[in-house]
């Protein structure tokens, strides 16, 4: 279902925050039927999400993939990607949503966020890590409810506690996320690969060229396009021409922007030629492509 706006939504922070923290970069609270804020339709943020489900049930539409919603399980969203939640009235858990800049304050590797298995992924599937540990359920928990302890409280210390308990939230995740090996082996490369991914995902209505991606990176194009081949079995150009297919795919199905309008904020040269370049991909025009996915 299309959003009633021209443009797919775009969330920041304050919009999911109680009045009086509207100036933060950090909410954490209670996700239940009762939340303050809640949006259906499909929508995107600018900032990071940790969704911990404990009850309930559903289904969380990220991008192009549908996940059932089977609890326990956590969630992960990072900014750009477009979703939406079906839930029951008896989903219960907690949330914690967070700006790059108030993770990464004060930390010498501004792209440490990169290093989590489900921020920025190689692969465009990120599934939501399902938890078979009572002792990760509890544990997790318990930090959840320390967050929501620490936010209630008032003193300067508040900010640090909370990156403190985040961080050791996302470590946590992180060390029981299922991870390909094979997209993901350890080495120099990985890094590269995940700032690429990165870089996408932050200029992904630029159009940029692969060599405008290698010299942002400070490495030559033909070294880029080696090191992804080896670690993701596609090359650079197919890694890029994949996410402008899925960026134009979300603008086609949640926006109600014509092609020319959909062209011109991707930064295509043409109507034509962008309609040339959809077809040549996926063997639909983009009209086409409308409305198969809203049938």
């Amino acid at each position: 279902m299309k959003s009633s706006a021209e443009q797919l939504p775009v969330y920041s922070l304050h919009n999911f925050s109680s009045p009086e923290r509207k100036s933060q970069q950090f909410q954490v609270e209670v996700f239940d039927a009762k939340r303050h804020f809640s949006v259906k339709y499909p929508h995107r943020h600018d900032f990071f999400e940790v969704l911990y489900l404990q009850k309930g049930s559903g289904y969380h539409v990220i991008d192009d993939n549908k996940y059932e919603i089977k609890p326990p399980c956590v969630f992960f969203m990072s900014p750009g990607q477009a979703h939406k939640l079906e839930l029951s009235h008896d989903i219960e858990g907690y949330i914690f949503i967070f700006t790059s800049d108030f993770y990464l304050l004060n930390r010498t590797n501004q792209d440490s966020l990169i290093e989590f298995p489900f921020f920025y992924t190689i692969h465009q599937d990120n599934p939501p890590l399902l938890l078979n540990s009572d002792s990760d359920v509890r544990f997790l928990e318990t930090l959840f409810l320390q967050s929501i302890a620490e936010i209630e409280q008032s003193g300067d210390h508040i900010p640090e506690m909370l990156r403190a308990i985040l961080d050791l939230i996302l470590t946590t995740c992180s060390a029981r996320y299922p991870v390909n090996e094979n997209s993901l082996n350890k080495g120099k490369g990985q890094f590269l690969v995940k700032r690429f991914f990165h870089l996408i995902e932050e200029n992904k209505q630029k159009n940029l060229s692969l060599s405008d991606y290698a010299n942002i990176i400070g490495v030559t194009a033909n070294h880029l396009t080696q090191t992804v081949k080896v670690l993701t079995g596609k090359t650079s150009l197919q890694i890029i021409k994949s996410k402008q297919l899925l960026e134009i795919k979300r603008l086609l199905v949640h926006t109600n922007l014509n092609i020319s309008e959909i062209a011109n904020q991707l930064n295509f040269e043409d109507q034509s030629y962008f309609s040339k370049f959809f077809k040549r991909e996926t063997g639909l025009t983009p009209l086409q492509y409308r409305g198969e996915a809203l049938m």
